[in-house]
């Protein structure tokens, strides 16, 4: 079986593939962003920008994914980062002869412009990511700009909604893309010490008192907005909910990297420091 993968993977063309199935929202942007969506036949259920990646069929969450659904959408590749599940789909995968291409996992800027080149190269279109990566450095140059008008650094803790296991927990003090947004934004990711990310703990934030809290989209319009936040465990004590510093932001804008992110950091730096003045070009 092996060696038969081999052989398929070496006669196969990436650039003329029409059906691709992409189970990582990162990638998922990216390939709509270098001209590949209109060959995006299906996606994970967190891959929600652009809109047209709503529309698309779903094969399940990305930690949750139905081997079944992937088949069905007869795909000449799959393409995937490291974190996605359950173990097995893969293999599955392989085993019945749909072709798998896993690309490394990216959580900071730089390393989010090399995988929008990896994957051009792979999809035969560089010339666009160049495009896209020259643009977002020269963008950047805009938000280093700005970080020089904010005048204080306030702490800042995301709350994030788990559409698989419909539970709340904090997303920010984990060195993930999330912190290093927020320190892009002049801001500092609040200390969050609690057992496990599933659950959020009164205690924890309350403790962590952020000044400011950003509670993605799905959690935010769930709860009904800032007086529904307010409710969660903790909120209520913290210094974000006595000044009214909630603020609803898109998930996809702030749990990865892509050829967007100087535009969502300029619009995070903003919410964190309403002094500051500055238009992307």
């Amino acid at each position: 079986m092996a060696c038969k993968q081999k052989q398929q993977d070496e006669n196969f063309n990436p650039t003329k593939a029409t059906r691709i199935v992409s189970v990582s929202k990162q990638i998922t942007e990216m390939l709509f962003a270098l001209g590949k969506g209109k060959d995006i036949v299906a996606c994970d259920l967190t891959s929600s920008f652009p809109d047209s990646a709503k529309l698309l069929p779903k094969v399940g969450y990305h930690r949750l994914l139905s081997t079944e659904g992937i088949v069905s959408m007869r795909p000449d590749v799959v393409v995937y980062s490291p974190n996605i599940g359950p173990a097995t789909v893969i293999p599955q995968l392989q085993q019945v002869g749909i072709r798998c291409k896993e690309f490394f996992e990216s959580n900071t800027l730089d390393s989010a412009q090399l995988l929008l080149t990896a994957l051009a190269n792979y999809f035969g279109v560089k010339g666009v990511a160049d495009s896209l990566n020259k643009q977002l450095q020269q963008q950047m140059q805009v938000v280093y700009a700005a970080q020089k008008q904010c005048i204080d650094t306030p702490k800042v803790m995301v709350i994030q909604f788990g559409q698989a296991n419909n539970v709340f927990f904090v997303m920010s003090g984990r060195n993930g893309p999330a912190d290093a947004m927020i320190k892009l934004a002049m801001g500092k990711p609040a200390v969050y010490q609690a057992k496990g990310a599933s659950q959020l703990s009164a205690e924890a934030i309350a403790t962590a008192n952020p000044d400011v809290l950003i509670v993605t989209d799905f959690g935010f319009d769930k709860l009904g907005g800032v007086e529904g936040v307010k409710k969660l465990p903790g909120v209520a004590l913290t210094n974000a909910a006595k000044y009214n510093r909630i603020y609803r932001f898109n998930e996809h804008d702030i749990v990865y990297f892509g050829p967007r992110s100087a535009e969502n950091v300029l619009l995070l730096m903003k919410l964190l420091h309403p002094n500051i003045h500055a238009t992307l070009p």
